[in-house]
């Protein structure tokens, strides 16, 4: 940690130079945007303004990116979601209406033309104080020549550059020497009040963090409830083609024994043998039934044991770590005992991993669970691996499920689902009841 601290100290007057390059496309997109805007009854800002807010966007992403990065600074993306632009003139029209009324575009607007201005001073200054530091090293080996040339200048408003050497010229040095300090000591600081600046002009509003939540709460309630609804039918299609058939084949099996006992004792004793198979398979296929639906395991010894259980069926090698000090709600631990079967499902069938491990955590007021194999990496959400289905299910949560998976691996999912975390003696959760399979 003390290295990163050092690393970042070293390059904040550079990287402060390369946010200040990014001030001179952010003003000339501020031209673009009124121009764009201006234009629109004339036809020319129907097909330009679409392309210069997609240009600041990128733009303002980016520096959120940079704030996240450099100065742990997280912003948030306001951007409402629009349906795509209809064909024609009209279509062009109105997405360019609606680009125009949301709120984060004027915001946006308002960050190209105020950044170049303050966000620069904040940006510049560490270097510049690297720069009029290591003037006042330089100066006083190059004093007599700049004097014969005639320069008058006064250092740090205290020493004046323009008379014969003294022992104020060899002060500078030291003058020097506290400016590089204070420009690379001040220069997280100031990349840090710039992000602030920053998530200030181009963060979500109160009212849009509303909307934003609301939104996202409507949309998963409708997938869990589609997700509930398929859960039933495969359920009773199960219960239907499996355990039911089987019943009912048990009762024909045992009403023929009835009418065959006098007549044909062998034959009644060969469809008793039958009908007790028949039942064992009936018992197991119910078994696994309510194991789909709750596992006793969970309901018995809680998460931790349930994710245990988990990995010692895995045919990998799984390293688990558990640190889980209580008990959580029963929807919670089958939302995350789900998701992690899943997850250990794609690793065996994706990753060509070698070893698996996982870490279960309840730390910030969120169950915390990583699940990571060095196999060969490239997982994605949008893969269409099972992973857009893990997220689904714990977006009903408010959980988010974060992937890092590059080429060749090694490969890294980490779901968190904010919950409270229950003792055990004085939460409910711990008198859940155990299934009678």
């Amino acid at each position: 940690m003390k290295w990163r601290a050092s690393l970042a100290v070293r390059q904040a007057p550079l990287r402060g130079l390369a946010l200040v390059a990014q001030k001179v496309p952010q003003a000339a997109l501020f031209v673009l945007m009124v121009f764009s805007s201006a234009s629109l009854g004339l036809g020319v800002g129907v097909l330009l303004l679409p392309v210069v807010v997609t240009a600041v966007r990128r733009l303002a992403d980016r520096s959120r990116r940079l704030a996240r990065d450099w100065s742990g600074v997280t912003i948030a993306r306001p951007y409402r979601e629009l349906p795509a632009p209809e064909p024609g003139l009209a279509g062009r029209w109105g997405h360019c209406l609606r680009l125009l009324q949301d709120p984060a575009t004027m915001r946006d607007t308002l960050w190209t033309i105020t950044d170049p201005v303050i966000g620069t001073v904040l940006a510049l200054l560490p270097a510049a104080l690297l720069v009029y530091g290591l003037e006042g090293l330089v100066l006083p080996f190059v004093w007599d020549p700049l004097v014969s040339a005639g320069y008058h200048d006064h250092y740090a408003g205290l020493i004046d550059v323009s008379g014969e050497r003294g022992l104020r010229t060899w002060l500078m040095p030291l003058l020097g020497a506290g400016f590089i300090g204070l420009g690379l000591r001040t220069g997280p600081l100031l990349l840090t009040v710039h992000a602030r600046f920053t998530r200030k002009l181009l963060g979500p509003r109160i009212d849009d963090r509303l909307a934003s939540r609301v939104g996202h709460l409507t949309r998963t309630r409708e997938e869990v409830m589609d997700s509930q609804v398929s859960e039933l039918r495969r359920i009773e299609r199960d219960l239907h083609d499996g355990a039911q058939a089987r019943l009912v084949a048990m009762g024909m099996n045992l009403s023929t024994v009835g009418r065959l006992l006098d007549t044909d004792p062998d034959a009644a004793r060969a469809l008793l043998l039958e009908t007790r198979e028949s039942s064992s398979k009936a018992l197991g296929e119910l078994r696994d039934l309510v194991r789909g639906i709750h596992p006793p395991v969970l309901s018995d010894r809680g998460l931790g044991d349930a994710v245990r259980a988990l990995a010692l069926d895995s045919p990998l090698p799984v390293e688990v770590v558990v640190e889980l000090p209580g008990v959580l709600d029963a929807p919670v631990e089958s939302a995350a005992y789900f998701a992690v079967g899943e997850l250990l499902t794609n690793v065996a069938k994706h990753a060509r991993a070698e070893h698996v491990w996982i870490d279960v955590r309840h730390e910030r007021e969120a169950l915390r669970i990583s699940v990571g194999d060095d196999g060969c990496g490239g997982a994605s959400v949008a893969a269409g691996t099972g992973l857009g289905g893990i997220e689904r299910r714990i977006a009903a949560f408010d959980g988010v499920l974060s992937v890092s998976s590059p080429q060749g691996g090694p490969t890294m999912a980490t779901m968190e689902i904010p919950c409270a975390l229950f003792s055990p003696k004085t939460s409910s959760c711990s008198e859940k009841g155990s299934s009678g399979f």
